[in-house]
């Protein structure tokens, strides 16, 4: 069956970013404060992404492990709004700055994930982008690779939006795919969290005047970990781009956590918050034209647009390719975040908070600079992006210095409570 609808053109912009993470967010603001007209369009009424909606409250490390910093620009500027007006973590080492010295304890913090929404939101309006909440865009109009703009809807009905360009920071490249960009799956183990607290939480953090210690992950449904340990004997990972997937996913997990605390005294603990989209990191990736890999570690890229370290291991470092992000013959489509071509651990690297942030700085620009330069995306002057981003505050390329002449004895600095 075959339904047509009519779609009302509201409105043209130089640069519409779908997807409200952290990765849209930094997209949209960068490609404001390059002077650009700027909509974000979000399915949820909130932005942060899996940083809010999903509970994934955690700034992973911007240092090496050894007392250097390493990823810089919006990553941290972000940061520093996420514990602006909310709870901070960050070790007391880095709080005055870069540590040095092979100082261990890394540049980190959790924060308050309804705080940083509403700083999100303060952030991104006054930036002058304009938003679009509780809108799901239902197809890219395409003419020759080309899109045109994006068809979404929402209360007021079909709408339509044109563009001259189109950043894809959704999570699951849902934009890219349905363009015809050719995409890879990701897979995703089954893991729920949710924010818990009980009376030994309020006494903690009575007691410590520290109201960070009030809640956490007390209560899951899947408990799998970032590599699959815990994973249930016999259940497949899930790549969670269908609506299949994402309701039995939904429901197993929330009847998951509703049997963990069945038996609990229910005058002792609550629930405050559940997650509200699913917790999936890897649903699919552009096929790029290039694909970051394990292997690359410590690899300089003559077209990198941002240099970022290991959450899990000290010293590891990488540099981000711009051809992660852009697929040759698609000339006005950019993705940035967990949607950015890695294979393996490496897309584990590059999908956290701080380079996601930092790819969707990077794309930002590049949208900026093809319209001036009426340049295809994929064919933009990387060397001026470059000199943009370090202007920013971006690390482009890790000093060789920071490359370990023989392998440490202490490389495992595994961060608590990631998933």
């Amino acid at each position: 069956m075959r339904i047509e609808r009519q779609a009302n053109h509201v409105k043209d912009y130089d640069i519409i970013v779908v997807g409200g993470g952290v990765a849209g967010v930094a997209a949209a603001v960068s490609a404001k404060r390059m002077g650009k007209s700027v909509l974000l369009i979000e399915k949820t009424i909130g932005l942060g992404g899996l940083a809010t909606a999903g509970l994934i409250n955690l700034f992973v490390p911007l240092c090496n492990g050894r007392g250097i910093q390493i990823i810089k620009g919006m990553a941290e500027e972000l940061l520093k709004l996420a514990v602006k007006y909310g709870y901070d973590t960050i070790p007391e080492q880095w709080k005055n700055g870069e540590p040095g010295n092979g100082e261990k304890n890394r540049y980190i913090t959790r924060f308050s994930a309804p705080i940083f929404t509403l700083a999100l939101t303060e952030f991104v309006t006054n930036a002058g982008v304009e938003l679009l909440f509780d809108t799901v865009v239902t197809e890219p109009v395409m003419e020759n690779h080309i899109c045109q703009g994006l068809v979404v809807e929402n209360k007021t009905g079909c709408e339509y939006y044109g563009a001259k360009m189109v950043v894809d920071a959704s999570g699951d490249a849902d934009v890219l795919f349905r363009a015809g960009v050719p995409t890879v799956d990701g897979k995703n183990y089954h893991t729920y969290l949710t924010m818990g607290a009980d009376l030994d939480s309020c006494y903690a953090a009575y007691e410590s005047k520290d109201i960070s210690k009030l809640y956490g992950y007390k209560y899951k449904g899947g408990c799998a970990a970032l590599n699959g340990a815990n994973q249930p004997e016999g259940k497949p990972t899930r790549v969670g781009a269908t609506v299949k997937d994402i309701t039995e996913y939904v429901i197993e997990n929330h009847l998951e956590c509703l049997n963990h605390i069945k038996e609990q005294d229910r005058m002792t603990r609550t629930i405050v918050t559940l997650p509200t989209m699913p917790q999936f990191r890897e649903i699919r990736h552009i096929d790029g034209d290039y694909t970051l890999k394990t292997e690359d570690a410590y690899k300089h890229f003559d077209d990198s647009v941002a240099a970022i370290c290991d959450f899990e291991r000290r010293d590891y470092l990488y540099e981000v390719p711009y051809r992660t992000m852009v697929k040759t013959g698609f000339p006005n489509l950019i993705t940035a975040g967990r949607t950015a071509a890695a294979d393996g651990y490496a897309w584990d690297v590059l999908r956290v908070i701080p380079p996601a942030i930092l790819t969707g700085q990077a794309a930002g620009v590049a949208c900026a600079m093809a319209i001036d330069a009426q340049s295809d995306i994929c064919k933009i002057n990387v060397t001026k992006l470059q000199q943009i981003l370090e202007v920013q505050k971006v690390m482009i390329h890790f000093d060789d210095k920071l490359v370990p002449q023989r392998e440490q004895e202490d490389t495992d600095a595994h961060v608590e409570g990631h998933f």
